[in-house]
Order: C-alpha cells, then sequence, then structure tokens
C-alpha cells in the first residue's frame, strides 16, 4: 500500500517489509498567493474579510464574442494585452513569496509540485492567434509551442530544478499537496506546492456556451445562482517534514510552539459523471479525510468550501457536507465569490487561506450569496466576517471533473491566541 492509497482510504500503511514509510504531517513553513483582489497573501485574506471582489469587465479577451462580459482577472497586463507566460509570472510570484517565508534561498533539489488545469494555455493560444493574424511582436514576442505549456522554465529564476506539473482538473492542487505529504513521507525534508490557473479563450468560451442566460456575477450556494464565472490566481505552500498525525494532537496539548500542519489530504476519483458531482463521492473523500487525520465532524471548526456557484456542485457539496456534519455544522467559507473560480489553484488558495482563519480566528463571508439553496440551509454560511471562538481544525474541499475529488486537513498547534492580520 502506497502512502497516497492511504491518504485515499484513510488507513495508515501497513509496517510490513518493503512497504512505503507511515505517513507524516506537512507543516505549513511558507505560504503565498495572489488573486483578483489582493497580491500577497496578507492582502488577499484583507480583501476577503473586507467583503472586496475582483469582478470586473473582460479584460484580456474580446467580450464581443462571449455572452458573459465580466470575470474575476488579475490587472497586471500591460496597456490592457494579453501577453504570454501570464500564469508562469503568477506562479512564480507565489511561490517565491511562500519559499521566502519558510526561508529557502534556493529551491535547487527541492520537489516543486504544481497543479493547474491548463498550464501555460493561454500562451499558446496568443500564439495561434499570432500566426493566424500575421506577425505582430507587440503582441506575441515569440513562438509559442506545445512544449512550452509546462512551469519548468519559469521556476527556473527560483532555481527549482524538479518541478513536476499535475492536471487534475479543479483539484489539480490539492492533489499535489497530498502527492506532497507522500513525497516527506518517503524522506524529502521539504516539498514545494503550487496552483494557478489564467483566463483562456477555450475555456471561458466552452463555459459561456453552456450558459444561454449568462451569470452577472458568482454565487457560491445561493438559491438563484446561474453558474460559474472564471478567475485567475496563484497560490503555493512550503511543507517541511512534521510529527506523524497521532503526535500532533500530543504536541499542541504539550504547549508546543505554534505551527499549521497540513494533517492529511483524502483523494478520491468516483468517476461517477463527466461533469455532474456525486454527494456519495463527495461525502466519501470528506469522511476519508477525516480518518486519515485522526479527527471527527465535531472536531472541525471551519470548512473553506470548493462553492463553485454551479447548480450541480453547490447541490451535491451541500448534501454532503450536511449528510457529515449534520446539524452541528461548523462556519463555511466559499470564496470563488470573490475571486472566481480559479480552477486548478482554487484548492491551494483556499488552503492558504484556511491557514491564515486558523491563525487569526477570523472567516470571510461568502460574497454573492443572498439566499442559500435549500440543499444549505443548514451549514453555517456568513455574509460578512465572522470570528470563531474556536480555531484549531480546517477543512478544505475542491472538486473537479470526474469524481476527482481531494479534501484536506489542516491544525493549528500551540497555545497561542488567535491574532488580528496584518
Amino acid at each position: 500500500m502506497t502512502a497516497a492509497t492511504a491518504h485515499a482510504t484513510g488507513r495508515a500503511p501497513e509496517a510490513a517489509p518493503g512497504a512505503a514509510p507511515p505517513a507524516v504531517t506537512g507543516v505549513l513553513a511558507g505560504t503565498g498567493a495572489t488573486c483578483s483582489v489582493g497580491h500577497g497573501v496578507e492582502a488577499s485574506f484583507a480583501a476577503l474579510l473586507d467583503g472586496r471582489d475582483g469582478l470586473a469587465p473582460l479584460r484580456g479577451l474580446d467580450a464581443r464574442r462571449y455572452g458573459a462580459g465580466h470575470a474575476y482577472e488579475v490587472d497586471d497586463r500591460p496597456d490592457g494585452r494579453d501577453v504570454p507566460g501570464r500564469a508562469g509570472a503568477l506562479l512564480v510570484a507565489a511561490v517565491r513569496e511562500a519559499a521566502d517565508a519558510a526561508g529557502l534561498g534556493t529551491l535547487a533539489g527541492v520537489p516543486v509540485l504544481v497543479g493547474t488545469g491548463l498550464r501555460e494555455l493561454r500562451s499558446l493560444e496568443l500564439s495561434w492567434l499570432r500566426r493566424a493574424d500575421g506577425p505582430d511582436p507587440d503582441r506575441v514576442p515569440a513562438p509559442f509551442g506545445p512544449d512550452d505549456l509546462h512551469f519548468g522554465p519559469a521556476l527556473r529564476a527560483l532555481g527549482a530544478d524538479d518541478v513536476h506539473t499535475f492536471s487534475n482538473a479543479c483539484s489539480a492542487s490539492l492533489y499535489a499537496a497530498g502527492l506532497a505529504l507522500d513525497l516527506l513521507a518517503l524522506g524529502h525534508p521539504a516539498v514545494v506546492v503550487g496552483g494557478v490557473d489564467v483566463l483562456t479563450s477555450s475555456m471561458f468560451g466552452l463555459l459561456d456556451r453552456v450558459h444561454l442566460d449568462p451569470p452577472e456575477r458568482l454565487r457560491p450556494f445561493d438559491a438563484a445562482r446561474k453558474g460559474v464565472l472564471m478567475g485567475e490566481g496563484a497560490a503555493a505552500v512550503v511543507l517541511t517534514r512534521g510529527p506523524a498525525p497521532g503526535a500532533a494532537a500530543r504536541d499542541a496539548a504539550a504547549g508546543a510552539s505554534r505551527a499549521t500542519l497540513l494533517r492529511a489530504v483524502a483523494l478520491g476519483c468516483d468517476a461517477f459523471h463527466a461533469t455532474a458531482p456525486d454527494p456519495d463521492g463527495v461525502e466519501r473523500t470528506i469522511r476519508a479525510a477525516h480518518a486519515a487525520a485522526g479527527v471527527g465532524p465535531r472536531d472541525v471548526d471551519v470548512v473553506y468550501a470548493h462553492g463553485t456557484g454551479t447548480l450541480l456542485n453547490d447541490e451535491a457539496e451541500a448534501v454532503a457536507l450536511s449528510r457529515v456534519f449534520g446539524a452541528d455544522a461548523p462556519v463555511t467559507a466559499a470564496v470563488k465569490g470573490a475571486t472566481g473560480h480559479t480552477s486548478g489553484g482554487s484548492g491551494l488558495f483556499s488552503l492558504v487561506m484556511a491557514e491564515r482563519t486558523l491563525a487569526t480566528g477570523l472567516v470571510p463571508g461568502v460574497r454573492g450569496l443572498r439566499e442559500p439553496t435549500p440543499a444549505a440551509a443548514g451549514l453555517r454560511l456568513p455574509t460578512g466576517t465572522v470570528r470563531i471562538g474556536r480555531s484549531r481544525i480546517a477543512q478544505v474541499d475542491a472538486f473537479g471533473f470526474g469524481g476527482l475529488n481531494a479534501v484536506a486537513v489542516l491544525e493549528r498547534t500551540g497555545t497561542d491566541a488567535p491574532r488580528e492580520p496584518a
């Protein structure tokens, strides 16, 4: 049994000759993030607490070609025109922030696992447009081909020489976090996990064709939600080896110095349907994450939901959460109402924001929520920032097409009181 299987099933690997080493937790030694509402972890979290969002008219795409004229884009385009390499640039910024916070001078020899839905597809689209429209050096300075889609070249600026990309739809970056725990268990002292996606004309157009009545904004768990709107962003964490899951609570009780641990990531693939999520599969993955982390539903203080604002996803996730938590549901955040759906990077972005909640005791309200859908009526979905009395365990959800489910469990150790964000 591999460590990855243990994360997916909630069972620890057997201590047999040749078996995988026991699972460990990962210490969040550094975090990084950027999105449409803020550049950097603290700025992004502060914007969420303030109730801001990044919804704006389309910048990089021609709005005349789509029914939906708005998205949640990072405003970093020179002269408002799209340029190649934006996904890599956002990723590098987030990884650099996380590495600096962790005190890593270089990423040489450190595995870097990147979760993404589309990699640098927008750069390839711009190259296609250049060939179709004729040379335009102001638009695309150099040809861009399929071999340039990965992020290894961009991350060389930070010394990275061991970069791996995982495309597991919208759960990609949490999948990468689960694989990072396996690498820590196998002896790596540190692993960097990143997640990123930017708008592409192909994906934006695909979703636009699905919405005959395009949504004016993304409304997680709202009864009047119409569907998803895309966003852009990147997130990163540096994970170092922590104690085995059973030892984390003992360390906290003994007054260990404060730290946030990635206790477990449950990975599932129920293959229920190409696009429709299965509440049974989501529920199984949540329960597997709790079992692998050694916690129960009543231990969870806050949930960062996937919350895409689509009819089927929000319904399935709300049903699964209600089954797991019953009448004692914890406060539930859903950041996509502020950031849009940042695709493969969204799970890790939520994880970074959940770490801030555990450190501060503050949970951002669900932007765009007016009246919860009946399935979510039993969930505690704040519309404004709230403070939770206890902030030790957080659950983070990310679900992708094809039943690619991922659920992470974080723990804040130590005895320090939560502090306000900077």
